[in-house]
């Protein structure tokens, strides 16, 4: 059917052309008449002949084209035909608006048009044209049309304001925007004066109000130096001496002192902080105001040295004849004979044999030397005994740097706090705040972990029996939050089963003149030498004198608080002799509330705990008692859920999910 309209239509157009030919007809006196008129206006009109017959050309032209359409019409496809008809409609056009300039005298003014299928015409290079964007291609409407072109102008016209503005609020920074029941505020804070000067504040570990106070300066982007005594006790003295007391934190902008976290909030709540600010910081800092902390010094409280001891010791080393022998079918490397420790003694010392066993035994108590198989502290006879440095555990044990402190040891408990203090100052600035991540590559660069590692040098001959059970806990929870980290950073995370066990296993400390490794202080000592889940043996043997370090009860808390560097274990935490108990518990109610290590699923009857839980089961018993012993840590909710499920008689299924081993950087 469209087909055969189109065909009509050609027929149409071509018997309107006939019609225009015989009009031409009836009036070529008139163009004759008007030709000859124009002559003299026209240059070259000698080829006048040819611009008369220019519209009959044209027409024949038309003819032609229509036939050919017509045919090409019933041949093409149907989805061409009505651009072929469109054309038809233009020639059309393009034809009466001719024949009307020739019926009205206008014959050499009108314009003959190209086909529309021919190529159009283009510009010379160079030359523009400007059009109104506000124009249409053409000035023939249909009302949907017109409807049409207003709806995208005013689109456009929107789009356009739209990006004006955009374009001004980007240039805006620092705005905050409120959503308030409809209304939309915004807030353009004022931008602020540069400061030339210098805002420093002293602060101690595990200080709420240090926390408080160091959260504010990074919210308030002001750039500031924080001296923490705890990790630079040198710095005390001087606090004491601006101040009057050593109570922190206190706040210095510049030379003058402003004071602490109260002090604080009222210039902020009356406005006058940032007057303050602009008054005190906009010159360059004193030379009098409290200097920026100095890296790479360490401050040593004492002199320590146990001069006569360590003289002794020194004429051993260079005296003794050290060396491989044997003993009860084995080789026993680098070792002497106490007797020949006691001939050296009476030598140098001109002292009689009794005196100088006792100095063997108080090396021995020292650690200076031991057994080579740990038997007795020390006799004279053919007893071998070697330096500490000489032990065969040496190579795996990562504070040591080839040779031991031979300092008079420091006090246990006083080294264990300030070991936590350090560590706890490294999370303060290197981990996030729920401290489930930590920056391993800001730690190793720091000048807190630098100080750390120069103090576990302290613990080769540390005296670890003269703590209490208590401060034994903090030391032992502590020292293994801290070398998990220390592990990450010099050897790395592991990656599999087997270079797990390696990471628990061979990177270890001296320790009061013996190794700990990460499994050996968790499973020896704070679990009273229990095996690690799937281990065949415990990890001290019997007769092993790290047995006498033991803990005489497993506490099941200790499982959190306890931090392996991963993503499943309970957060990195560092505990205080004095409040070890209940920081315990406070780290296994936050442990619980992750849904990562406890979930209740009423509908299914299930409990889901980690995995953790699984692997030391024999810590918290059967599971009937530990879900009771679990209610005791969790929220409200959970509490509630769990509780209900256990009292209406049913069955529950406790499900231990999978554990993360993934590192929590």
């Amino acid at each position: 059917m469209e087909k055969l309209d189109s065909i009509n239509l050609s027929k149409t157009i071509k018997a309107k052309v006939e019609e225009a030919m015989i009009f031409d007809e009836k009036n070529d006196n008139e163009k004759g008449n008007f030709i000859e008129n124009e002559k003299s206006k026209v240059e070259g009109e000698g080829d006048s002949n040819k611009k008369g017959n220019c519209i009959e050309n044209r027409k024949s032209e038309v003819e032609a084209e229509a036939e050919a359409e017509e045919t090409d019409i019933i041949s093409d496809e149907k989805g061409k035909s009505n651009n072929v008809s469109n054309s038809i409609n233009i020639e059309k056009n393009n034809l009466n608006s001719d024949i009307h300039a020739e019926k009205n005298g206008n014959v050499l003014l009108g314009i003959i048009k190209p086909h529309t299928l021919l190529p159009q015409p283009e510009p010379p290079a160079g030359a523009s044209f400007l059009r109104s964007k506000s124009m249409p291609e053409s000035n023939n409407f249909d009302m949907p049309d017109i409807g049409k072109f207003f709806r995208e102008k005013s689109k456009s016209l929107s789009s356009a304001i739209k990006s004006l503005f955009e374009e001004e609020e980007k240039t805006v920074q620092h705005i905050t925007e409120f959503n308030l029941s409809g209304t939309k505020v915004i807030v353009v804070e004022k931008k602020k004066k540069q400061l030339f000067g210098r805002v420093s504040f002293f602060s101690r570990s595990n200080c709420r109000d240090c926390t408080a106070v160091r959260s504010f300066l990074c919210k308030e982007n002001l750039n500031y130096v924080e001296i923490n005594i705890d990790v630079y006790p040198e710095r005390e003295n001087e606090l004491i001496s601006r101040t009057g007391g050593s109570d922190v934190p206190v706040i210095f902008l510049n030379e003058k002192v402003i004071g602490g976290l109260v002090a604080l909030n009222s210039l902020r709540n009356s406005g006058l902080l940032e007057h303050k600010l602009e008054e005190m910081l906009a010159g360059k800092c004193p030379d009098d105001a409290p200097a920026p902390p100095v890296y790479g010094f360490d401050y040593d409280d004492a002199n320590r040295n146990d001069e006569e001891l360590i003289e002794i010791v020194k004429i051993l080393r260079q005296k003794l004849p050290i060396q491989d022998r044997i003993m009860r079918m084995k080789i026993v490397k680098n070792c002497f004979a106490g007797g020949e420790l006691v001939e050296i003694l009476i030598h140098h010392l001109d002292c009689g044999r009794k005196k100088a066993v006792e100095i063997g035994k108080n090396l021995s108590r020292r650690h200076f030397i031991h057994h080579v198989f740990g038997e007795n502290e020390f006799e004279d006879g053919k007893h071998f005994y070697r330096f500490l440095e000489h032990e065969p555990f040496i190579p795996k044990c990562y504070n040591f740097r080839g040779s031991t402190n031979d300092n008079e040891p420091k006090d246990a408990a006083v080294l264990g706090q300030r070991l936590g203090k350090i560590m706890s100052a490294v999370l303060e600035s290197y981990a996030s705040d729920d401290r489930h991540h930590l920056d391993y590559v800001g730690i190793s660069n720091s000048e807190e972990f630098r100080r750390y590692t120069n103090l576990v040098q302290d613990l080769h001959r540390v005296n670890i029996l003269s703590l209490s059970a208590d401060e034994k806990l903090a030391f032992f929870l502590n020292l293994y939050n801290a070398m998990a980290i220390h592990a990450v950073i010099r050897v790395g995370h592991p990656g599999g089963m087997i270079d797990r066990r390696a990471f628990f296993s061979e990177f270890q400390y001296i320790v009061g003149g013996y190794s700990y490794s990460l499994s050996g202080i968790k499973d020896g000592i704070l679990r009273s030498n229990r095996r690690a889940p799937f281990a065949l043996m415990k990890p001290f043997p019997n007769g092993d004198r790290r047995l006498e370090i033991a803990l005489q009860k497993v506490n099941p808390l200790i499982h959190f608080g306890l931090s392996n560097a991963t993503r499943s274990s309970p957060a990195v935490r560092f505990f205080t002799p004095k409040s070890v108990e209940s920081e315990l518990r406070h780290a296994a109610r936050e442990y619980f509330q992750r849904d990562d290590a406890m979930q209740v699923d009423l509908a299914k009857r299930t409990v889901y705990l980690s995995r953790m839980i699984n692997w030391y089961s024999g810590d918290f018993g059967q599971e009937k008692e530990l879900l009771k012993w679990i209610t005791r840590y969790l929220d409200a909710t959970k509490a509630g859920l769990l509780t209900h499920l256990m009292g209406d008689g049913g069955p529950v299924n406790v499900v231990y999910s999978s554990f993360d081993w993934s590192l929590n950087a």
